[in-house]
Order: C-alpha cells, then sequence, then structure tokens
C-alpha cells in the first residue's frame, strides 16, 4: 500500500485538505473521507467546488487568503456535496507552502461540536449532582437509623394495639428511606471489565421486563447479529439498560411495544475522543412521550414523572454509560421515544494489525 504523503495529518479526527493556488484537491485525510464521503484516491487535481460547494463569501475568502497570505476561521458555513447533502461546519482557512499545496482547510462539524460540548457539561453536572446527592445521603442515612431504632423500643413498651400501627408505619418509611440512601451510595464501583456480547445484555433485560410486566406488553428485537464482542461489566450494562427500558414499560403503563435495536456506529466521537466503531443500541418506546418540562433534566437524580418513583433509574443508567466512555442521548414526542446508547468498541494492538 503507497505510504501516505501526510501521515501527521493522517491522524486528525478533524477533516482536513490541502489545496494548491488553483484550488485543486492535493490531498484529503481520512477524517475527511469520513465526513463528506469522499473518494481520497479519486480527489488530486479535483476542483474544490465540484465536490464542495460553499457560499460565495466562502470561495471569495479562500481567494484572499491566498492573495495577501492570511489566515481565516469561518464559523458557520454551509457545504453542499454533489448529491447535495448539506453540512453544518466550521472552517479555518490557513495558507501553507510545502508540496505544492497553498492552503490547508480544516473542517468541524457543528453539530459534533455541540455534541462534544453538551456531554462536557452533562458529565460536570452529572458529577456535581452525584457529590451532592452522596453527602445528602450520608447526613441523612444516620439520623434514620436513629429514628428507626427508636421506634423499634418504643414499640415494644406499648400495650394498645392501635398505638402499634403508628410504630409500624415509622419502621416501614424508615426502611424505605434507608433503601433509597444505600441506592444513593452505591452506584460508585469501578466498571469490571470482560469481553461481552451487547446481545446477552439485552436478553437478560427483556427476560427481566417481561418477567414483571402484564399481558399487554410486547417487546421486539432488532438485532445486527454482527456486531462483533466489546469490552464492558456485564452487570453495570444490564442494569443501565435494564432501567431504560423498564422506564419505557412503566410510560406505557404495562401496554404497549417496545423495540430493541443494535447497530454498528462509525466515527463517533465520544467524550473528545474519535472511535472508528461503537455498539449503538437504541431502546424505542410508543408511549405518551417524555414531558417537555422534564426533557432537559431527565437524567437528573431524582427527577421523575411517575407517581412513587425514586428519578434514580436514568441518572444510575448514565452513570454506568459514562463509565464505560459511551453516552446516552434521547428523542421524544408523543406516539415515539427513542433513549440511544453508544458504547465504544476500544481497538486492542491485536484488532489493528
Amino acid at each position: 500500500m503507497k505510504a501516505s504523503p501526510h501521515p501527521s495529518l493522517d491522524l486528525l479526527t478533524t477533516a482536513v485538505l490541502l489545496l494548491d493556488g488553483r484550488l485543486l484537491i492535493q490531498y484529503a485525510n481520512p477524517a475527511a473521507e469520513n465526513l463528506f464521503g469522499l473518494n481520497r484516491s479519486a480527489l488530486p487535481q479535483t476542483p474544490l467546488d465540484q465536490v464542495l460547494t460553499g457560499s460565495e463569501i466562502f470561495q471569495l475568502t479562500l481567494h484572499s487568503a491566498l492573495a495577501s497570505d492570511a489566515g481565516y476561521n469561518e464559523h458557520e458555513l454551509t457545504l453542499t456535496g454533489p448529491n447535495q447533502t448539506v453540512w453544518q461546519v466550521s472552517c479555518t482557512i490557513t495558507p501553507v507552502d510545502f508540496d505544492g499545496a497553498a492552503l490547508l482547510l480544516e473542517f468541524r462539524q457543528m453539530d459534533q461540536q455541540l455534541r462534544v460540548a453538551r456531554e462536557e457539561r452533562i458529565r460536570e453536572q452529572q458529577e456535581f449532582n452525584r457529590e451532592l446527592i452522596r453527602h445528602l445521603a450520608h447526613e441523612i442515612r444516620n439520623p434514620l437509623g436513629g429514628i428507626r431504632g427508636a421506634a423499634q423500643l418504643l414499640e415494644r413498651e406499648l400495650s394498645r394495639p392501635e398505638l402499634l400501627e403508628y410504630t409500624e408505619v415509622i419502621i416501614k418509611e424508615t426502611g424505605r428511606l434507608q433503601a433509597l440512601m444505600d441506592r444513593l451510595l452505591t452506584p460508585h464501583r469501578l466498571p469490571r471489565p470482560a469481553p461481552l456480547n451487547v446481545h446477552e445484555v439485552l436478553e437478560r433485560v427483556k427476560s427481566v421486563v417481561l418477567a414483571e410486566a402484564q399481558q399487554g406488553l410486547t417487546i421486539k428485537r432488532d438485532y445486527d447479529t454482527s456486531l462483533p464482542p466489546f469490552i464492558g461489566d456485564k452487570e453495570q450494562l444490564i442494569q443501565a439498560v435494564l432501567n431504560i427500558v423498564r422506564n419505557a414499560a412503566q410510560a406505557l403503563d404495562g401496554k404497549g411495544e417496545i423495540t430493541i435495536r443494535t447497530r454498528i456506529a462509525r466515527q463517533v466521537t465520544l467524550a473528545k475522543v474519535r472511535y472508528r466503531h461503537a455498539v449503538q443500541v437504541d431502546v424505542i418506546d410508543n408511549g405518551p412521550g417524555v414531558p417537555a418540562e422534564l426533557q432537559s433534566k431527565i437524567f437528573y437524580p431524582l427527577v421523575t414523572a411517575r407517581e412513587g418513583g425514586s428519578g434514580l433509574g436514568l441518572s444510575l443508567a448514565q452513570h454506568y454509560i459514562q463509565q464505560h466512555r459511551g453516552t446516552i442521548e434521547f428523542t421524544s414526542q408523543p406516539g415515539r421515544t427513542c433513549f440511544t446508547l453508544l458504547l465504544p468498541i476500544i481497538a486492542t494492538n491485536q484488532d489493528e494489525k
């Protein structure tokens, strides 16, 4: 295989094109090939506007960069491909002088930038929430133990049966609150990674949810059976997916349809790291949808639309997925809610050979 003329540019996760003084493409890195759907081997000496058409201002900026030997930044740029595919990107234009190239164009997809920034904000918010809840749980759990112990002692001293009902309520409710505090304090175990098949995880989840649900619930499977194994903590992933599917079943009130779909995702950026492949799991239900007022905070601890719910299931699921370097996102409208999990497939030295 012919060696790349620019191996350092090949490694960049941002899309790079090198142009000569006539705006003919001299080189495209793999990220540009993936972003724009180009064939790198057929690009040399191709006019830029034959494969990527921008605004008139963009064309004038390119000519100005050549004439003045000065760099430019285009922060919001719309490019159109030959098949009318449209990309929203930012572009850095840098004059260069090597191997016949005159301009280096570096593109960043706007939705990818927004997604990375959103992931970072979510990560910081979740970390703050977890620490706050953990400290709060510690403070609450100790007095609860004292209240429960005092109620048990009082119960032994009471002779009137009607008064025992009150102590039973105190003991039962403090027990419930203690269990809630324990759940708040337990999701901090680090993953225990091992090779696993995502469909084993999903089949376990399917069995559990159907065992809990009423007769009116249907779970359909749409699996890509060619998905490779990946490294993960099986029990944590079972709990994460179970919380999401169980949440969908509860939204359906036990009567409706849930579809669990798996696919391979290519060239994804998760937590600012580019991965060649990731496992994508979609959990789709035909329920009423997530209320609009909860959509921006659905992953926050103690946020729930269900009476009697703890609001911990989705927060815990997000925590486990983030520990696997993955993400959870969702879209929701009446009749269709889809939670999408992306779990990176970490390449080993053996995989890369």
